[in-house]
This record gives C-alpha cells, sequence and structure tokens, in this order.
C-alpha cells in the first residue's frame, strides 16, 4: 500500500481534539469503540501529537480464537478502529477501502496490546495510514502491524447503505453532538 507520487504528508486540522485527548465513541453500538457491545473492543483512543493517534485494547476471553490466544480478526478490528480514528485529526469522514495486516507474534487472553496509528500520506480520497500493536507496552515487543487504505466518503455513505432501523434511531437522537458524531468515522 505504496501512497502514490504525488501524495501529499496529512496535515492535522486546527480544530482536531488536543494531543491526549481521548477521542470518545463516535456511535455507541460500534463494535470497535462503542460502550453498548457487551463484546466489543471498547477501545479508547486519545490524540497524539502529530496526525497519530494511540490505544489500548484488553484482550479479554470473549476475543479468543485458539485456546487462550486473540483471534486474528479480533486483532485486525483493533488496528482497522484505531487506523479509522485518525479522521477525526484531519476532519474527514472515512471508510476502509483496504486493510493488510501481519501477525507478529500471539496475543495471549488478558494480555493489553498498545496500539498506535498514524496518516502516512493523503491523496485525493485515499487516505493512508498505519498501526502497530504491542505487548506490555508502548515500546514492548511488537505483536501485530498493519496498513490500511481508508477512502473519504460523506454522510450520505452511511444513509443510503446503513440499515433504516439504526440510522432512524440515530438520527432521532436528542443530543445533537452523539447525533452528529454516529455518522463522522470510520463504523
Amino acid at each position: 500500500m505504496t501512497p502514490p507520487r504525488g501524495a501529499a504528508a496529512a496535515v492535522r486540522h486546527p480544530d482536531a481534539p488536543a494531543p491526549g485527548e481521548l477521542l470518545g465513541s463516535h456511535y455507541e453500538h460500534c463494535f470497535g469503540c462503542g460502550g453498548a457491545q457487551a463484546h466489543g473492543l471498547h477501545l479508547e483512543v486519545r490524540a497524539g501529537e502529530g496526525v497519530d493517534v494511540t490505544a489500548e485494547f484488553k484482550v479479554r476471553p470473549v476475543h479468543q480464537g485458539a485456546p487462550g490466544l486473540a483471534h486474528g480478526g479480533v486483532l485486525s478490528t483493533a488496528l482497522d478502529e484505531t487506523m479509522g480514528s485518525l479522521g477525526w485529526l484531519i476532519h474527514v469522514i472515512v471508510v476502509t477501502g483496504r486493510l493488510e495486516t501481519d501477525f507478529v507474534r500471539p496475543v495471549p487472553v488478558d494480555t493489553v496490546l498498545h496500539l498506535s496509528a498514524a496518516v502516512t500520506a493523503v491523496h485525493g480520497r485515499k487516505v493512508f495510514t498505519s498501526a502497530t500493536g504491542r505487548i506490555g507496552g508502548p515500546e514492548g515487543p511488537l505483536a501485530v502491524r498493519a496498513e490500511a487504505l481508508f477512502i473519504k466518503v460523506g454522510v450520505e455513505h452511511f444513509t443510503d447503505h446503513g440499515r433504516d432501523e439504526e440510522i432512524q434511531a440515530a438520527m432521532a437522537d436528542p443530543d445533537q453532538v452523539r447525533r452528529a458524531r454516529a455518522f463522522e468515522v470510520n463504523p
């Protein structure tokens, strides 16, 4: 996933969340960041200094594949969600276009995986990103890494393709901030 010639460096939006600020869930029912999903990842992503974010993911027994080990798809989802959160820093709505994950070492249940992600380049509607997951701390052994291509979309992407019941419920939320956030980042 090499950015094409002419791709630009990402620029942090002037109204981006401050470094260290918790980004919060964009939608309470999101499997990655929402609190309403009992078996979800419950990621809490924080803005970094540049066009980067960090998060921690506690691998619970409900996230296992092989006995006692995290499921690879769940690890990919954690990286995808973390990279999707980068849209908050550049103020664009994005969806995953392509995701490539490398599994470097097994991740045991009850491990806290330290995630970091950054935008590597922007070219038109394409946002190129990368992420890592480390065991034992932000500088710990590398367990998983990913690169992803996100595509900038408008809110109609969600309203045209989402299930009406959830769209109507989100649109009916009296809290204007929650209503807007439901459609602002990678689903």
